[in-house]
């Protein structure tokens, strides 16, 4: 039996999953996964996240906007965002953050909302979900900034950025999640860095339906394929791939205080 893997960020209820979706959670929990994560793009459009987490036992969900739809939920305030995260399911705040890549919001407003979250995080006392990608200068200000006017607990997602984002989220005292671009062939300095990251700020994710690990890359990403990337931070890091499963899996509980631990006989699986 594999062991116990947590999946801290994937997208059930996209589209992608919608016809198969039980078929897709039945095959995470057979290659071991006792907990998944299914993360939120769009405040106004929960429910449909919400109604996924109520649907099985070992999936939770989160509350947020992603910075691609920051500019159609601009307005929604932190107090909403807090209020909505009160759910039993709920355990985080998010996505949300900044995109340089595609710019798909204006860059401003991105910013107001990515700030906002920040707020609801304090609010409630879960973590943030942050999305950052070709932005590592200005995440990295806001985050700075925002940590002085209060603490808040949050993990850069699915991270892609550069050694110095690394260092002042973990500075901040954030965690850090790999995705399966740690797989991929031209990830060298993504693995540099995952090298060096401290134990206890670790996590591994899927983002599925994006980004599938190898020796999946091109296909569907889904929930059962983070063991691909859990066995190649192992690697990375020169510990058994056990060690990893065990510390990530702890990490995400410790993070994602709010939900519960799986019952002991399915850790001991």
């Amino acid at each position: 039996m594999n062991p116990p893997l947590i999946d801290s960020h994937c997208h059930l209820d996209f589209p992608d999953f919608a016809p198969e979706r039980d078929a897709v959670v039945a095959s995470a929990r057979a290659a071991g996964l006792v907990r998944l994560i299914t993360i939120s793009t769009r405040v106004d459009k929960v429910a449909q996240v919400r109604a996924v987490a109520e649907a099985y036992d070992d999936v939770f969900f989160t509350v947020g906007t992603h910075p691609h739809e920051a500019h159609l939920d601009p307005e929604v305030p932190a107090e909403k965002i807090a209020e909505l995260a009160r759910h039993p399911k709920c355990v985080g705040i998010g996505e949300a953050g900044l995109d340089y890549h595609y710019d798909r919001a204006p860059r401003d407003v991105a910013a107001r909302v990515f700030r906002t979250h920040i707020k609801a995080a304090r609010l409630s006392g879960l973590p943030l979900v942050i999305h950052t990608r070709d932005a590592d200068a200005d995440t990295a200000a806001i985050l700075v900034d925002e940590m002085g006017k209060g603490a808040f607990k949050a993990l850069l997602h699915c991270f892609t950025a550069g050694a110095e984002l690394a260092r002042t989220g973990l500075e901040l005292g954030l965690s850090i999640s790999f995705s399966g671009v740690l797989t991929f062939k031209k990830s060298d300095a993504l693995r540099e860095i995952a090298a060096r990251v401290p134990a206890d700020r670790l996590l591994v994710e899927t983002d599925a339906p994006f980004l599938a690990p190898a020796p999946h890359r091109g296909k569907r990403n889904e929930p059962a394929f983070v063991v691909e990337t859990a066995r190649v931070l192992a690697a990375t890091r020169g510990v058994a791939y056990e060690e990893i499963a065990a510390t990530t899996t702890a990490n995400v509980l410790a993070l994602f205080d709010k939900m519960p631990a799986p019952p002991r006989a399915a850790v001991a699986a």
